[in-house]
């Protein structure tokens, strides 16, 4: 038997960094502005620790584009590196110094911001780059280094005239990348990836106009003067300290975030967490909408300052994806492009305490303001409900601040209305009936019937709201929701006092004969009812169940209950105790009688907004006829 050990060429790899390291080709300038962080950084933790007496002073990046020559710069003031330090970082692929450093630091350089993981990202710039050089100056005596390399694993390294400390990649771009020679592309780039990093930036210059002295003339010009153009701000409001904050550095910061958002955040939660993962960040709570999905990819994902995507779905739970923010971690593990999340027991850790975090803000925000937290229920409730459809955890807890509306504008927590309701609103088996509406004005006839009967009904709009009552019903013990234009709200009531038919036993079977040879079997079941002679002649109820579960199926919760597409399926209500119906019974005509029928069931179709197209149409046809 023989052993040995696979040999592994770079001249076979680097097609491969080149062309498919990345899937986005733009990034490569990210990468390089996050080794220039790493070497900025690094100097800055030698100096705070006394390993070095070199002044770090106020270092810059700077990026520099030079169209004519086809080229792109990027300079850093950091700790540069020796001939043999380029040799083991830059010719060795995937050698990371930045995780050598962090090794040889570990116990006082975990808190630096170093960024690198991979040793990777100085190739991506070969994606848009024929040919890479390198002038090199490291913080120690050594003599600078000039690496040059054309894309293959052929590569010069000698010395260089370079006098300052730090580091300059000078890009040849490709003829087939030449956007990247654009000082609008660059900057998009830049302002894209890199509006946070913890160095400043420097793009070129700008005009600055100076402020005038108090005792100028009214006719005097304002002076300006050229300055750097710095394109990010190294030191966003998610760095600090809540207690360094004021609410309206939170709405500055939620204006630099989103500049074309004009409405003010209802609220904001700061995370800030160093155990035992690290993580910071701010969410806003915007005002929000019934559609979910426009909600989403608005919180971006940092990784020390560093943009990486807007796709959190993992880190954040799903539920939160519909708000707005910035997370920043540098322990959530990335793949070598740092754009999508590895699925692993940190990522479930970082995901359940942004869930309680959220939960405890959301109660805290009601415990202290009540009425304010009312006022802005219906903006934030779509994001509650989904994450206690969703989430077990926030369930539990959403118990102490969910609000559940009534048609009057009256705000209970579901402990609030069991108490209100409890002697009035329970049915025979002794369960407490919730009746709600999910339209007021498309069931504002229903409503006001249950308002005459003293009963609350709630107002219950949001499209997930049937999956959300499914899940309480199996959770809460004796608890029923009936939508109170359920065909169950008049079984379910016991207060509801039985009226007595007017009719005899002969005449209703006669009666609910005539209407089944007019009404269509496939959609109506015809039911007889004793109901106030005031009351509806028909009422058009659908059944509980088979009404939400088209419902779910609409919103997406339809397959896992195998239901298929289900047919429309309603119930007629016929009022015996009308006087309309008594007409109906004793009209003499067949063609009259079926006439009465049909118009009476297009108004209460109408009523429910279920007559529609030429069926409308005719009805208001024959309305006018018989007005005439």
């Amino acid at each position: 038997m023989a052993t040995g050990k696979i040999n592994v060429s770079v001249e076979n790899i680097f097609p491969l960094i080149k062309k498919f390291l990345y899937s986005d080709h733009e990034i490569f300038l990210r990468e390089l502005i996050s080794n220039a962080t790493d070497a900025t950084l690094k100097l800055k933790h030698l100096t705070d620790i006394g390993e070095t007496d070199v002044k770090y002073g106020n270092p810059v990046i700077e990026v520099k584009v030079d169209k004519e020559g086809k080229k792109l710069h990027v300079i850093d003031q950091g700790v540069g590196m020796t001939k043999e330090e380029v040799e083991k970082y830059i010719n060795e692929v995937a050698f990371s110094g930045a995780e050598e450093f962090l090794e040889k630091y570990k116990d006082s350089a975990k808190d630096s911001g170093i960024i690198g993981h991979f040793g990777l990202g100085f190739y991506s710039a070969f994606m848009v780059a024929n040919k890479v050089e390198i002038i090199t100056k490291s913080y120690k005596d050594d003599p600078a280094a000039h690496w040059v390399c054309e894309g293959t694993t052929e590569f010069t390294l000698g010395d260089a005239d370079k006098k300052e400390r730090g580091t300059e990649i000078i890009l040849h771009i490709n003829e087939e990348d030449e956007e990247f020679l654009e000082e609008n592309r660059i900057q998009e780039l830049l302002v894209k990836y890199n509006k946070f990093m913890p160095i400043p930036i420097k793009f070129g210059t700008k005009e600055e106009t100076l402020p005038l002295p108090e005792d100028a003339p009214e006719d005097a010009e304002a002076e300006t003067k050229t300055v750097d153009n710095i394109i990010n701000n190294p030191e966003p409001a998610w760095t600090k300290q809540p207690t360094d904050l004021e609410d309206k550095d939170y709405k500055s910061f939620y204006r630099e975030l989103y500049p074309m958002q004009f409405e003010e955040p209802l609220f904001h939660i700061h995370l800030n967490v160093d155990y035992p993962f690290n993580l910071t960040g701010i969410l806003y709570f915007p005002k929000m909408t019934q559609d979910m999905n426009i909600q989403k990819d608005k919180i971006q994902l940092y990784q020390n300052q560093v943009y990486v995507t807007d796709n959190v779905e993992g880190i954040v739970p799903e539920f939160l994806t519909m708000l707005r923010g910035v997370i920043d971690s540098p322990d959530i593990p990335l793949n070598v492009s740092r754009s999508y999340l590895q699925a692993d027991g940190a990522v479930k850790k970082i995901s359940s305490y942004i869930t309680r975090k959220v939960a405890d803000k959301l109660k805290s925000l009601f415990n202290n303001n009540r009425e304010d937290f009312e006022q802005k229920w219906n903006d934030i409730k779509i994001v509650i409900e989904y994450g206690m459809l969703s989430e077990d955890k926030f369930y539990e807890k959403a118990q102490k601040f969910a609000l559940y509306p009534t048609v009057e504008n009256e705000y209970f927590t579901f402990e609030e209305l069991q108490e209100k309701i409890k002697d009035n609103q329970t049915d025979k088996d002794g369960n407490l009936v919730v009746l709600y509406a999910s339209n007021q004005d498309e069931q504002h006839s229903y409503v006001e019937a249950a308002k005459a009967k003293g009963y609350k009904v709630l107002l219950l709009d949001s499209p997930i709201i049937s999956h959300l009552l499914q899940k309480m019903e199996g959770e809460k013990e004796k608890i029923t929701f009936v939508r109170v234009d359920s065909d169950q709200v008049d079984n379910l009531i016991k207060k509801d006092e039985e009226k007595i038919s007017k009719l005899s036993d002969e005449e209703k079977e006669k009666l609910k004969g005539d209407f089944e040879k007019v009404i269509p079997k496939e959609k109506y079941t015809v039911q007889l009812e004793a109901m106030d002679s005031d009351a509806a002649p028909l009422l058009i109820t659908q059944p509980e169940f088979m009404r939400r579960m088209k419902e779910m199926q609409q919103t997406g919760g339809g397959g896992m209950f195998g239901m298929g597409n289900m047919p429309e399926m309603y119930n007629l209500v016929v009022n015996t105790n009308h006087p309309l119906i008594s007409d109906i019974l004793n009209t003499k005509t067949e063609k009259k009688q079926e006439r009465l029928i049909k118009h009476s069931l297009d108004l209460a179709r109408l009523s429910q907004n279920l007559l529609k197209g030429e069926e409308l149409t005719n009805f208001v046809k024959r309305s006018f006829d018989m007005v005439k």
